[in-house]
């Protein structure tokens, strides 16, 4: 599914990064960094996650996952996107619960990362 089909289903804003025709077929929920951590293989994954700092970021570039969005109305601060930017990093906000995203995606074909 492309990035501009999961922002429409989760009613989600682009806050940084750009849409491309990239497919994402899998995902992962969660707002532990050290499970984000123990991820083989993060091509074509989504991280879905209310866990909104630095951290988040710096863990997703150690893991090469690309696309992560942000749940539960939580807010991507400018140092956020600025380093996002720098690794070429798609963020995405919603007002969506991790439960709710997880269902609608799950729904849509997204695969469950395990």
């Amino acid at each position: 599914m492309k990035i501009d089909e999961i922002i429409a289903l989760v009613e989600g804003k682009l806050i940084e990064g750009k849409t491309t025709d990239e497919e994402v077929t899998k995902a992962f929920a969660s707002d532990l960094m050290s499970d984000v951590l123990t991820i083989k293989d993060a091509s074509s994954l989504l991280l879905i996650t209310g866990l909104a700092n630095m951290q988040t970021i710096r863990t997703c570039e150690m893991s090469e996952i690309r696309y992560i969005l942000f749940v539960r109305g939580k807010k991507v601060t400018e140092e956020m996107k600025e380093l996002a930017e720098e690794n070429n990093m798609v963020l995405i906000e919603t007002s969506y619960s991790m439960y709710k995203v997880a269902g609608i995606l799950y729904a849509n074909n997204i695969n469950p990362l395990y």
